[in-house]
Protein backbone atom coordinates (compact mmCIF):
# COMPACT_ATOMS: atom_id res chain seq x y z
CA UNK A 1 0.00 0.00 0.00
CA UNK A 2 1.00 3.42 -0.96
CA UNK A 3 2.53 5.45 2.24
CA UNK A 4 0.07 8.10 3.35
CA UNK A 5 1.02 11.29 5.02
CA UNK A 6 -0.68 12.62 7.38
CA UNK A 7 -2.56 16.32 7.44
CA UNK A 8 -0.71 18.81 9.36
CA UNK A 9 -2.09 19.72 12.47
CA UNK A 10 -3.57 22.88 13.25
CA UNK A 11 -2.43 25.51 15.52
CA UNK A 12 -5.10 28.24 17.12
CA UNK A 13 -3.83 31.38 19.11
CA UNK A 14 -6.61 32.84 21.80
CA UNK A 15 -6.57 36.29 22.68
CA UNK A 16 -9.05 38.13 25.11
CA UNK A 17 -9.40 41.77 24.53
CA UNK A 18 -10.84 44.89 26.07
CA UNK A 19 -9.73 48.17 24.78
CA UNK A 20 -6.41 46.87 23.96
CA UNK A 21 -5.60 48.81 21.07
CA UNK A 22 -2.11 50.38 21.99
CA UNK A 23 -1.31 46.79 22.04
CA UNK A 24 -3.09 44.63 19.86
CA UNK A 25 -1.62 45.16 16.24
CA UNK A 26 1.69 43.68 17.22
CA UNK A 27 0.50 40.71 19.40
CA UNK A 28 -2.04 39.56 16.28
CA UNK A 29 0.75 40.20 13.66
CA UNK A 30 3.36 38.18 15.91
CA UNK A 31 0.58 35.48 16.19
CA UNK A 32 0.32 35.14 12.32
CA UNK A 33 1.73 32.10 11.95
CA UNK A 34 -1.00 30.44 13.80
CA UNK A 35 -3.64 28.97 11.37
CA UNK A 36 -6.66 30.57 12.95
CA UNK A 37 -5.92 33.54 15.59
CA UNK A 38 -9.14 34.11 17.65
CA UNK A 39 -10.45 37.53 18.98
CA UNK A 40 -13.14 37.15 22.18
CA UNK A 41 -13.58 40.93 23.03
CA UNK A 42 -15.57 41.99 26.42
CA UNK A 43 -16.84 45.24 25.19
CA UNK A 44 -14.35 46.94 23.62
CA UNK A 45 -14.91 50.76 23.08
CA UNK A 46 -12.07 51.80 21.25
CA UNK A 47 -10.53 50.73 17.99
CA UNK A 48 -9.78 47.20 19.26
CA UNK A 49 -11.74 45.43 16.97
CA UNK A 50 -11.08 46.96 14.02
CA UNK A 51 -7.02 46.66 14.40
CA UNK A 52 -7.94 42.76 15.15
CA UNK A 53 -10.05 42.19 11.82
CA UNK A 54 -7.84 44.13 9.50
CA UNK A 55 -4.86 41.80 10.87
CA UNK A 56 -7.50 38.88 9.74
CA UNK A 57 -7.91 37.98 13.23
CA UNK A 58 -11.43 36.18 13.47
CA UNK A 59 -13.53 38.09 15.86
CA UNK A 60 -16.17 37.06 18.56
CA UNK A 61 -17.91 39.19 21.02
CA UNK A 62 -19.35 38.44 24.43
CA UNK A 63 -20.19 41.54 26.73
CA UNK A 64 -21.21 39.69 29.75
CA UNK A 65 -17.92 39.80 31.83
CA UNK A 66 -18.50 37.12 34.33
CA UNK A 67 -14.56 36.77 35.12
CA UNK A 68 -11.36 35.25 32.96
CA UNK A 69 -12.34 31.61 33.62
CA UNK A 70 -15.57 32.26 31.91
CA UNK A 71 -14.09 33.93 29.25
CA UNK A 72 -11.46 31.57 28.46
CA UNK A 73 -14.32 28.68 28.08
CA UNK A 74 -16.06 30.63 25.56
CA UNK A 75 -13.09 30.95 23.58
CA UNK A 76 -12.53 27.48 23.81
CA UNK A 77 -15.70 26.85 22.03
CA UNK A 78 -14.47 28.69 18.99
CA UNK A 79 -11.57 26.82 18.95
CA UNK A 80 -10.81 24.40 15.95
CA UNK A 81 -7.03 23.86 16.41
CA UNK A 82 -5.42 20.41 17.05
CA UNK A 83 -3.61 23.03 19.39
CA UNK A 84 -4.50 25.79 21.51
CA UNK A 85 -1.34 28.97 22.74
CA UNK A 86 -3.27 30.91 24.97
CA UNK A 87 -1.86 34.93 24.46
CA UNK A 88 -2.87 37.81 26.43
CA UNK A 89 -3.22 41.27 24.01
CA UNK A 90 -0.29 42.78 25.80
CA UNK A 91 1.80 39.87 25.11
CA UNK A 92 4.35 39.34 21.83
CA UNK A 93 5.24 35.58 20.51
CA UNK A 94 9.37 36.47 19.76
CA UNK A 95 10.49 34.39 16.29
CA UNK A 96 12.22 32.37 18.74
CA UNK A 97 9.36 31.20 20.67
CA UNK A 98 7.20 31.04 17.33
CA UNK A 99 9.93 28.44 16.12
CA UNK A 100 9.55 25.94 19.11
CA UNK A 101 5.93 26.43 19.03
CA UNK A 102 5.61 25.35 15.09
CA UNK A 103 8.16 22.73 15.51
CA UNK A 104 5.98 21.37 18.77
CA UNK A 105 3.12 21.14 16.39
CA UNK A 106 4.83 19.61 13.13
CA UNK A 107 5.65 16.88 15.78
CA UNK A 108 2.33 16.21 16.65
CA UNK A 109 3.22 15.80 20.11
CA UNK A 110 0.50 15.77 23.47
CA UNK A 111 1.14 17.67 26.01
CA UNK A 112 1.00 20.65 28.08
CA UNK A 113 3.77 23.41 27.48
CA UNK A 114 3.91 26.29 30.48
CA UNK A 115 5.89 29.71 28.93
CA UNK A 116 8.04 32.19 31.31
CA UNK A 117 7.58 36.08 30.36
CA UNK A 118 10.60 38.77 29.55
CA UNK A 119 9.13 41.71 31.33
CA UNK A 120 8.76 45.32 29.58
CA UNK A 121 7.58 48.09 32.06
CA UNK A 122 7.02 51.28 31.24
CA UNK A 123 8.74 51.05 27.71
CA UNK A 124 11.55 49.73 29.11
CA UNK A 125 12.87 45.82 28.89
CA UNK A 126 13.89 44.54 32.40
CA UNK A 127 16.54 42.72 30.97
CA UNK A 128 18.03 41.68 34.48
CA UNK A 129 14.56 40.77 36.13
CA UNK A 130 14.30 36.76 35.96
CA UNK A 131 10.56 36.14 36.23
CA UNK A 132 9.42 33.46 37.81
CA UNK A 133 6.06 33.12 36.14
CA UNK A 134 5.54 29.25 34.65
CA UNK A 135 2.00 29.79 32.78
CA UNK A 136 0.26 27.11 31.02
CA UNK A 137 -0.57 28.69 27.86
CA UNK A 138 0.08 25.46 24.98
CA UNK A 139 -2.14 22.35 25.06
CA UNK A 140 -3.21 19.54 22.60
CA UNK A 141 -6.80 20.99 22.05
CA UNK A 142 -8.44 17.75 23.23
CA UNK A 143 -6.90 17.44 27.20
CA UNK A 144 -8.69 20.63 28.16
CA UNK A 145 -12.06 20.02 30.16
CA UNK A 146 -12.08 23.62 30.88
CA UNK A 147 -10.85 26.17 33.07
CA UNK A 148 -11.82 27.51 36.28
CA UNK A 149 -10.72 30.35 38.90
CA UNK A 150 -11.49 34.55 39.03
CA UNK A 151 -7.97 35.22 38.67
CA UNK A 152 -4.85 33.48 37.30
CA UNK A 153 -7.27 30.94 36.29
CA UNK A 154 -5.80 27.77 35.50
CA UNK A 155 -6.96 24.88 32.85
CA UNK A 156 -8.97 21.69 34.68
CA UNK A 157 -7.79 18.58 32.32
CA UNK A 158 -9.75 15.61 31.49
CA UNK A 159 -9.37 12.98 34.56
CA UNK A 160 -8.91 10.11 31.90
CA UNK A 161 -5.96 11.59 29.88
CA UNK A 162 -2.03 11.07 31.06
CA UNK A 163 -0.38 14.89 30.26
CA UNK A 164 3.08 15.14 29.67
CA UNK A 165 3.60 18.72 31.59
CA UNK A 166 6.98 20.97 29.75
CA UNK A 167 8.63 23.89 29.98
CA UNK A 168 9.22 26.14 26.75
CA UNK A 169 12.68 27.20 26.68
CA UNK A 170 11.89 30.75 25.15
CA UNK A 171 10.03 32.87 26.85
CA UNK A 172 6.84 35.82 25.80
CA UNK A 173 7.65 38.98 25.68
CA UNK A 174 5.33 40.67 28.26
CA UNK A 175 4.35 44.16 27.92
CA UNK A 176 2.95 44.07 31.57
CA UNK A 177 3.03 47.83 32.61
CA UNK A 178 2.37 50.41 30.04
CA UNK A 179 1.92 53.37 32.58
CA UNK A 180 1.44 54.40 36.06
CA UNK A 181 -2.51 55.04 35.42
CA UNK A 182 -3.05 51.12 34.00
CA UNK A 183 -0.86 49.81 36.73
CA UNK A 184 -3.11 51.56 39.37
CA UNK A 185 -5.84 50.37 37.53
CA UNK A 186 -4.76 46.73 37.40
CA UNK A 187 -3.84 46.71 41.09
CA UNK A 188 -7.16 47.81 41.69
CA UNK A 189 -8.60 44.81 39.80
CA UNK A 190 -6.14 42.39 40.66
CA UNK A 191 -6.05 43.02 44.44
CA UNK A 192 -10.07 42.80 44.94
CA UNK A 193 -10.08 39.64 42.76
CA UNK A 194 -7.43 38.46 44.86
CA UNK A 195 -9.27 39.18 48.45
CA UNK A 196 -13.25 37.35 46.52
CA UNK A 197 -10.45 34.36 46.31
CA UNK A 198 -9.19 34.16 49.10
CA UNK A 199 -12.45 34.79 50.75
CA UNK A 200 -13.70 31.57 49.29
CA UNK A 201 -11.37 29.66 50.53
CA UNK A 202 -12.03 30.50 54.07
CA UNK A 203 -8.52 32.28 54.15
CA UNK A 204 -7.92 35.58 56.83
CA UNK A 205 -6.28 39.16 56.28
CA UNK A 206 -5.25 42.51 57.75
CA UNK A 207 -2.56 44.98 57.54
CA UNK A 208 0.29 42.76 58.95
CA UNK A 209 -0.58 39.86 56.94
CA UNK A 210 -0.38 42.28 53.95
CA UNK A 211 2.49 43.93 55.17
CA UNK A 212 4.40 40.57 55.49
CA UNK A 213 3.17 39.37 51.74
CA UNK A 214 4.22 42.77 50.13
CA UNK A 215 7.61 42.65 51.84
CA UNK A 216 8.23 38.61 50.43
CA UNK A 217 7.44 40.14 47.21
CA UNK A 218 9.27 43.07 47.16
CA UNK A 219 12.51 41.22 48.24
CA UNK A 220 11.93 38.52 45.92
CA UNK A 221 11.61 40.45 42.91
CA UNK A 222 13.55 43.64 43.39
CA UNK A 223 16.62 42.06 44.95
CA UNK A 224 16.61 37.88 44.62
CA UNK A 225 15.58 38.27 40.65
CA UNK A 226 17.84 41.66 39.44
CA UNK A 227 14.74 43.88 38.85
CA UNK A 228 17.34 46.35 41.12
CA UNK A 229 19.67 46.48 37.98
CA UNK A 230 16.67 47.60 36.05
CA UNK A 231 16.85 51.13 36.93
CA UNK A 232 13.37 53.07 38.16
CA UNK A 233 11.33 50.58 35.92
CA UNK A 234 12.44 47.39 37.70
CA UNK A 235 11.47 49.25 41.03
CA UNK A 236 8.09 50.44 39.79
CA UNK A 237 7.45 47.15 38.59
CA UNK A 238 8.29 45.65 41.69
CA UNK A 239 6.40 48.31 44.10
CA UNK A 240 3.18 47.67 42.40
CA UNK A 241 3.44 43.78 42.46
CA UNK A 242 4.06 44.46 45.85
CA UNK A 243 0.87 46.48 46.56
CA UNK A 244 -1.18 44.02 45.29
CA UNK A 245 0.00 41.43 47.63
CA UNK A 246 -0.58 43.89 50.57
CA UNK A 247 -3.98 45.34 49.58
CA UNK A 248 -4.86 41.97 48.50
CA UNK A 249 -4.94 40.87 52.32
CA UNK A 250 -6.16 44.56 53.02
CA UNK A 251 -9.56 43.85 51.37
CA UNK A 252 -9.52 40.86 52.74
CA UNK A 253 -10.22 41.59 56.27
CA UNK A 254 -11.66 45.53 55.58
CA UNK A 255 -13.66 44.77 52.81
CA UNK A 256 -14.67 41.03 53.60
CA UNK A 257 -18.63 41.58 53.42
CA UNK A 258 -18.01 43.36 49.98
CA UNK A 259 -16.05 40.89 48.23
CA UNK A 260 -17.07 39.45 44.84
CA UNK A 261 -15.78 38.18 41.67
CA UNK A 262 -17.64 40.82 39.35
CA UNK A 263 -15.05 43.26 39.05
CA UNK A 264 -14.74 44.16 34.95
CA UNK A 265 -11.67 44.42 33.19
Amino acid sequence: MPHVTPSPLRLSIGILTKNEAALIGPCIESAAFADEVIVLDSGSTDNTLDIARSLGATIFVSEDWQGFAVQRNRLLQRVTGDYIFFLDADEIVTPELRDEIKAIVDSRATGIWKVRWTVVAYGHVLKHFKSDSNMERLFTTHLIDHYEGVVHEGAVIKSDTPVQRKVLRHRLLHHSRQSIRSSLEKLTQYAMLGAAKRHSAGQRGGIFRGFLSATGSFVKTYFLRGAILDGGPGFLYCLFVALESFFRYVALAYDRDKLNTSVGR
